[in-house]
């Protein structure tokens, strides 16, 4: 059975990868700038505003798109960062909602904590990240403030918050994110990837891939926040970057917990836990479930062995409402990105190219839903047409490169 019936032939996705592999110029020129994010300089937590914006200027180049606020006018945003106005809380410090009257926009204020995990290089590498590479999934810094002892970054607004508000702190009697709701998140959360792993260059390492950090605005498309974590991935040769392991328990790449060593595969790896929460409505770590399913992943793996059970994991929040051959199909992706080896997990672009065929899908009317059983003559019967289409697939690939060996004779 073919892991990810949903994705097109081999020759449709050759021809998907040299249509990405033109670029525009504009992104070549961002893709160049971002070199300069490994010259950061080590004299973390020096404190002083004057080498901070030195420090921004010099690595920025002249690109930075964000703006210096003072201390003054972000106060006056927040009110005095009054506690009403507070939206969030992390170990980085407190998210306030505000409004920048020069700009005249709603805006989100973070405040880093001066005690919190983020010191001045990890507030130098989210400042840079965002103000030199520009997505439509990657959330938007309108400026920052380095005054004294002051960290603080102004973001675009998100009005529906994160992807964990609607997921996995749900209020009771809210409405649950649907299915095609949570496909559409998933597909913009892996193009914010790709952009970082296929548009950098080098490629950027998100290492805090997780549902507090997928923002959503009105309606609903994902927006990828908190860069303090953010490293250059491997260049030349190298195949990985030795690095402190950091990140959220439960989403980090075992390869990566235990020896340190980070790849892009690493974000793949937590890609795959965010989609198995979007799919299930569990939290990757739950301490209040029973022992056996606290680990979402390792309760998900004998699961994810047998098609029958498939259903049994589905979030209980979606009252059965959604295909369930695209249930089958998200699961196939998840497991794939949670291969315990890097190297048999996909490329976010292959991921990318999965859960687009996904979030386009509509239910059909004839289309059964998980509240029909489907008979295991039609599930073998399913097997059987994706096993065909995939030698199929093998097979034009295959004569495609006869036809070649013909044409050079």
């Amino acid at each position: 059975m073919s892991l990810f019936p949903c994705c097109a032939s081999q020759k449709r996705l050759n021809k998907k990868t040299l249509k990405k592999s033109i670029k525009k110029e504009k992104e070549y020129e961002d893709r160049r700038r971002v070199t300069s994010f490994s010259n950061i300089s080590y004299k973390s937590d020096s404190g002083k505003r004057k080498f901070i914006t030195d420090e921004i200027a010099r690595l920025g180049k002249g690109n930075i798109s964000s703006k210096i606020i003072s201390y003054r006018e972000i106060c006056a945003a927040t009110q005095n960062f009054h506690p009403d106005n507070m939206i969030g809380e992390g170990g980085f410090g407190r998210v306030y909602k505000g409004y920048l009257k020069s700009t005249n926009q709603t805006v989100a204020v973070k405040q880093l904590d001066r005690n919190g995990f983020q010191g001045t290089r990890e507030f130098l590498v989210e400042v840079l990240i965002l103000s030199l590479l520009h997505h439509p999934n990657l959330v938007n810094l309108i400026g920052y403030c380095a005054e004294g002892e002051h960290r603080i970054l102004v973001y675009e607004y998100m009005v529906n918050g994160s992807l964990e508000d609607h997921l996995l702190d749900l209020p009771e009697g809210a409405k649950a994110l649907d299915w095609q709701t949570r496909m559409k998140i998933a597909e913009g959360a892996a193009k914010g990837l790709e952009y970082l792993h296929d548009e950098a260059n080098p490629p950027v390492i998100y290492r805090d891939f997780k549902a507090s950090n997928i923002l959503l605005d009105e309606e609903f498309n994902p927006k990828l926040s908190d860069f303090g974590l953010a490293k250059l991935g491997p260049t030349g040769d190298k195949r990985h970057v030795s690095t402190r392991v950091m990140g959220t328990y439960g989403y980090c790449a075992p390869e990566y917990a235990s020896t340190g060593q980070l790849t892009t595969k690493s974000d793949v790896y937590s890609y795959g836990v965010v989609l198995l929460e979007m799919i299930t409505g569990r939290r990757v770590i739950e301490y209040s479930r029973p022992e056996e399913e606290q680990n979402l992943v390792l309760w998900a793996q004998p699961l994810l062995k047998d098609r029958k059970k498939f259903t049994q994991m589905a979030d209980p929040l979606l009252k059965c409402e959604y295909p369930v051959k695209s249930l089958y199909q998200a699961l196939a992706v998840a497991a794939m990105c949670l291969q315990e080896e890097d190297e048999t997990r996909p490329l976010i672009s292959d991921v990318v190219t999965a859960v687009e065929f996904l979030a386009r899908k509509r239910v059909e009317e004839n289309e059964p839903q998980s509240t029909k059983k489907i008979s295991s003559t039609e599930e073998e019967e399913e097997d059987s047409n994706e096993h065909n289409q995939s030698h199929k697939d093998r097979d034009d690939n295959h004569n495609d490169q006869n036809q070649d060996e013909e044409k050079k004779n």
